[in-house]
């Protein structure tokens, strides 16, 4: 214990008699001074004692669908930090297939006495979804925010990238290649971001090549958010022409490239793919991927903020907060094939 009080002594630059005195509760030492002596427990990775740990303003539960996609653990501990700082604790809550749902999660949430709660992706973003059961929740008095998704019919704080200036990114980015024929693939219709990716596209590819939205029609193959179903819609993307696919998620984008193999092609010199989140590890895959970045940070502190300001008794703007994506270009693409190139 003797070298342990020299170590914390030396790192807060107080005395060990001082360190000794904080570390039992005694008065008598200036709260700056206890403060260095608990930021140096931290810092060289001592507990600290049971007494001093600050006590949780309450529990805050976060409910994700299943986390294979790294785009929500990568979320997941944006909000937990950001949580953690406000001193609340972060309970995790995740859906898998075959396993509990978001009603049955947000039950038990409830039922453990959640000062609020967080939800990505979840029914919210369902066009399909019954959105009483929020209404329901705000009749508990349990406070909620939304991320990736939008529904007028409840009153809530939703926080959302913005999937059509995503799409128009990535498609101008394509078309300064020289490609013309672009497809898009992307989830199941009846979720919100879906549905906006897909204007966006729809925009962009009218801007650009003045196609209408039944023209570019074609070139949008809807599938599973999954590496496998990134790589049927590519597959089908490619056999149709296309010589560039912009993914919905980084996931699928990974499908892409495999098609793309799969048929004797190589990306990006025969076909470029662009994904969407900018999921950790995603700048070391081979390609590394061209990619649309979801501000993950500012959309993960956004959320707590909103939350805390409704926990707080100081509701939030019933209104979407919307934050710009950013295109990092890597290496999945490149100029248009020349016509021999081209796949038929």
């Amino acid at each position: 214990m003797t070298a342990r009080l020299s170590d914390i002594a030396a790192q807060a630059g107080v005395s060990e008699a001082t360190v000794s005195r904080v570390l039992n509760g005694k008065p008598g030492v200036a709260a700056a001074t206890r403060e260095s002596v608990l930021a140096a427990l931290d810092v060289l990775g001592y507990e600290r004692p049971v007494r001093l740990r600050q006590r949780s303003a309450g529990l805050v539960g976060l409910i994700t669908p299943e986390l294979d996609n790294p785009i929500f653990p990568a979320l997941a501990q944006v909000i937990g930090q950001a949580l953690t700082r406000q001193g609340y604790t972060p309970v995790l809550a995740t859906q898998t297939p075959g396993g509990s749902t978001e009603d049955e999660l947000t039950d038990m949430l409830v039922e453990r006495g959640v000062a609020g709660i967080i939800f990505v992706s979840g029914l919210h973003a369902d066009t399909t979804a019954d959105m009483t059961r929020y209404d329901q929740l705000r009749g508990k008095g349990v406070p909620y925010v939304l991320l990736n998704g939008f529904s007028p019919k409840v009153q809530a704080p939703f926080v959302s990238p913005d999937d059509r200036a995503a799409m128009k990114l990535a498609v101008t980015h394509l078309a300064a290649l020289g490609h013309t024929r672009i497809g898009l693939a992307v989830g199941p219709k009846r979720f919100v971001p879906v549905l906006r990716k897909i204007e966006g596209f729809q925009q962009g590819m009218r801007e650009r090549f003045g196609l209408s939205p039944e023209e570019s029609e074609e070139l949008i193959q809807h599938s599973l958010y999954t590496l496998e179903g990134g790589q049927a819609a590519a597959g089908a993307l490619i056999s149709r022409g296309c010589t560039a696919v912009v993914c919905a998620s980084d996931m699928m984008a990974l499908g892409a490239i495999r098609a793309a193999r799969q048929q004797g092609l190589d990306v990006p010199r025969d076909v470029s793919v662009v994904g969407f989140d900018d999921s950790p590890l995603i700048a070391f895959t081979d390609p590394p991927l061209t990619t649309i970045r979801q501000p993950v940070q500012a959309m993960g502190q956004a959320a707590v903020r909103a939350l805390l300001e409704e926990v707080g008794g100081t509701p939030a703007p019933h209104s979407e907060f919307v934050f710009m994506p950013e295109l990092v270009v890597r290496g999945s693409t490149a100029s248009a094939p020349s016509p021999a190139r081209t796949p038929s």
